[in-house]
């Protein structure tokens, strides 16, 4: 069982939270048997009853940014930026110009237009960098078991210590954390690497994608995610051997899951919640997109709940608010999801990755992202946006938080910016970027600070 390191993770939530009002959880479990048919859940304890406090205190947060909106008060939302740290540090076409970027460019790029930091950063452990096997780029504690000093690893510490100057400030007084100032030296290329700072105090929630290569890759890159370069492609009976305990396939998953729990641990004994957002667009057409999507709905939920088994009981990892995440269902590349559905004792939080619409063309006939929003009720859990090419707020949507109160809405890496070198390009100006961290409605660093 994993040990709570309390205090730090501990006073950064009540810090957050008392900066934006919100109570942190029902003081008796009794309010929460009377809640009404239509609210969420508020207390992660009913999920996960050893969960932390800290994590407690995220999710009763947008827990009570979603009743407020199923009620009809006036709420309000995160506004997020997934940041890819694997092609800022290494791909020289990605951005708004070309060269390779400082970790945390995305980060960053939010202040740089408008003064403000988002209020959640996602970052992701995978999914390598074409490189064999998993490594690190500097040799910790927690991480030993894995090849370090590895060239195109070094961003795997770099989405840790973000994670964790985000939670709790960057810089910071020397608190037996690594990279307290944010700089350190890189280890396979002897180069100086310096992460953005936000102030020194705590600055916003944390997540984690996990764009995990197929069990068993040779080689961890991007292009070992997708089905149709995986073992599935040729062999539909893999699928259920990743999920069959005892088989290779099964012992190669646990590998890459080990991977995983290692880096969260750390961030568990650092205090840091985590809103942890595996196997995302599971939805998608048979033979599309990643390699555990498409697949059996059964064998997938099988997936969903055995990584759940081995992070929570195998691992004690009781920081983690667990997010599922379909594709957009258009019907063409994303599927109605339900069925993959892992259930409610498995999830905390329900989100969209939408690439279906556009602000100026919405998908569905009423509102933009309106068909999601309303898809993803029947869940009762609080709804978020997790992957957006658009910010949103702006020119051809100046309503979208008014019509569709998301508790978080996150833009996926270099779409921020405007005149990228690479797709995609032209999704948001940087109008739009200021008419979204300016409003009322938007919850970015400052209102935790």
């Amino acid at each position: 069982m994993r040990s709570r390191v309390g205090l730090p993770g501990a006073a950064a939530g009540a810090a957050l939270l008392a900066a934006l009002g919100i109570r942190a959880w029902p003081e008796e479990r009794d309010e929460e048997r009377r809640r009404g048919p239509g609210q969420v859940p508020t207390d992660l304890r009913e999920r996960d009853p050893e969960a932390t406090l800290a994590a407690r205190q995220v999710y009763a947060m947008l827990a009570g940014l979603e009743n407020s909106a199923r009620h009809g008060r006036p709420s309000r939302t995160v506004i997020g930026q997934h940041v890819e740290l694997h092609n800022e540090r290494h791909n020289p076409k990605y951005g708004d110009y070309r060269g390779t970027k400082p970790p945390g460019y995305y980060y960053r790029k939010a202040r740089d237009i408008t003064g403000r930091l988002p209020g959640f950063v996602e970052l992701d452990l995978g999914p390598g960098y074409g490189q064999p096997g998993w490594a690190v780029g500097q040799a910790r504690p927690y991480s030993d078991a894995w090849p370090s000093c590895r060239r195109y690893w070094g961003y795997v510490e770099d989405a840790v210590d973000l994670a964790v100057g985000v939670w709790a400030g960057l810089p910071r007084a020397a608190d037996g954390s690594y990279r307290p100032s944010g700089t350190h030296w890189d280890c396979a290329s002897g180069a100086e690497v310096a992460l953005p700072h936000n102030g020194g105090a705590p600055a916003g929630l944390v997540g984690f994608s996990f764009h995990q290569p197929y069990p068993g890759s040779p080689v961890k890159g991007f292009v070992q995610t997708l089905h149709r370069n995986s073992p599935a492609a040729k062999d539909p009976r893999w699928f259920a051997r990743v999920v069959t305990p005892g088989s290779p396939e099964h012992r190669a998953l646990l590998l890459d899951l080990r991977y995983l729990a290692d880096h969260l641990g750390y961030l568990a004994d650092r205090g840091v919640p985590v809103l942890l957002r595996p196997y995302h667009e599971m939805n998608t057409a048979p033979g599309r997109g990643f390699w555990w999507a498409g697949q059996d709905p059964a064998a997938f939920r099988r997936l969903w709940r055995l990584t759940y088994d081995y992070l929570v009981h195998r691992r004690g990892l009781h920081n983690l608010i667990f997010v599922w995440a379909p594709n957009s269902w258009d019907g063409s590349y994303g599927q109605e999801p339900g069925a993959y559905y892992p259930g409610g004792r498995y999830v905390d939080v329900v989100g969209i990755d939408d690439y279906s619409d556009t602000p100026a063309e919405p998908f569905g006939g009423g509102a933009w992202t309106e068909v999601w929003y309303r898809g993803l009720e029947k869940y009762r859990r609080p709804r978020i946006v997790a992957e957006s090419f658009h910010v949103p707020l702006n020119a051809a949507q100046p309503r979208t938080l008014t019509r569709t109160p998301w508790v978080l809405w996150t833009v996926w890496g270099q779409a921020l910016s405007y005149d990228n070198v690479s797709t995609p390009r032209k999704k948001n100006t940087t109008n739009d970027v200021k008419q979204t961290y300016y409003s009322s409605r938007a919850i970015t660093a400052q209102d935790f600070s």
